[in-house]
């Protein structure tokens, strides 16, 4: 659910083993004689596959494949995990991640950010969430008592808004560890995680803004069952990462393609944003990996954490100074 637009945060926990059974026929980019890829493989987060995304994802891919010349076909991976293990194998070219993800995809599959999401309101950025059942009596204040009383929803290990935020933001600056302050904790995307909340499996759970957008489209009955007890900072929105090897040529029209895509007059550029508008988007806008900064001072915090748990004071004074620098950069931007 690593902000997605609302298709973006159906994730659902699935093993590595779905990646050789979704991927094994994919195999890496067909080329051309002379190396440049005829076929790109483009992923997408989404728990319930093609069926439910797809639809909303197909005529953007259409659009793109008419735009480079390439064949692109898409890959829908029900965790982050997955996808960031297909494109570190070569198997998947193209993705849309979220921020906390897409840092694992520049460290461990060589890529690199070409844009960034922006939302129909403008924002490019959405916030984390704690969310319980209306009516349940069940206050934030509750959640930080860790009475070992409350069955908790947690999201997938790599989700920003689902697991990091809300340690980083919430847990962490209280020395609360979930597993030791609940009496169950569960991990599941975002959409199942709602649902959870509205039928009393668990008590509360993990969610974000635009999860909130998606479930009161798509499902009004359970959001109205839904509040919100707990919001974050704002958080860096998903974006468009792309393999730093992929042909030169063809990374530059693709990144071209986001970044005109829905510009402009005219019908085709009306259908372009009506394409946008059902992803929950209205643009993409330039980027590179330095708008992800901010998750990087999340994870700093998140190891500088550990560390002093383990009592392990040289990775704690090492996150330390990672700390600094971060918050020194984000001083000096304007």
């Amino acid at each position: 659910m690593t902000r997605i637009s609302f298709t973006r945060r159906l994730v659902a926990v699935a093993g590595v083993a779905a990646l050789a059974v979704g991927l094994g026929s994919c195999g890496q980019s067909e080329q051309k004689t002379g190396g440049a890829p005829t076929e790109i493989v483009f992923s997408i987060l989404s728990a319930e596959g093609q069926a439910s995304s797809g639809p909303l994802w197909q005529p953007l891919l259409d659009d793109m494949a008419k735009a480079t010349g390439v064949k692109v076909k898409p890959y829908f991976g029900s965790n982050y995990t997955v996808l960031v293990e297909a494109m570190r194998g070569d198997q998947t070219q193209v993705g849309w991640f979220s921020a906390k993800p897409m840092l694992e995809a520049i460290d461990r599959a060589d890529a690199e950010v070409i844009a960034r999401i922006v939302d129909p309101e403008g924002r490019d950025s959405y916030q984390s969430t704690l969310i319980a059942k209306k009516g349940s009596g069940v206050t934030l204040d509750q959640v930080l008592a860790c009475g070992k009383t409350l069955d908790f929803g947690i999201g997938d290990a790599q989700s920003t808004s689902g697991t990091l935020a809300p340690m980083t933001f919430l847990f962490n600056p209280k020395n609360i560890a979930p597993a030791q302050c609940f009496k169950t904790v569960r991990a599941a995307n975002h959409q199942a995680n709602a649902f959870a909340v509205a039928t009393g499996v668990v008590d509360v759970a993990t969610s974000n803004t635009v999860n909130t957008v998606f479930m009161t489209r798509e499902n009004p009955q359970i959001a109205a069952q839904l509040e919100d007890i707990w919001t974050s900072p704002p958080i860096p929105e998903s974006g468009i990462v792309v393999r730093e090897d992929l042909d030169p040529a063809l990374k530059e029209k693709i990144r071209s393609f986001f970044l005109t895509y829905g510009q402009g007059e005219g019908a085709e550029a009306e259908r372009q944003r009506q394409v946008l508008a059902g992803l929950n988007y209205s643009m993409f806008r330039a980027a590179d990996d330095s708008y992800l900064n901010p998750i990087r001072e999340m994870v700093a915090d998140q190891k500088r954490g550990e560390a002093r748990a383990k009592g392990d004071k040289t990775a704690e004074a090492a996150a330390e100074r990672e700390l600094q620098r971060l918050r020194a950069l984000r001083e000096v931007q304007p």
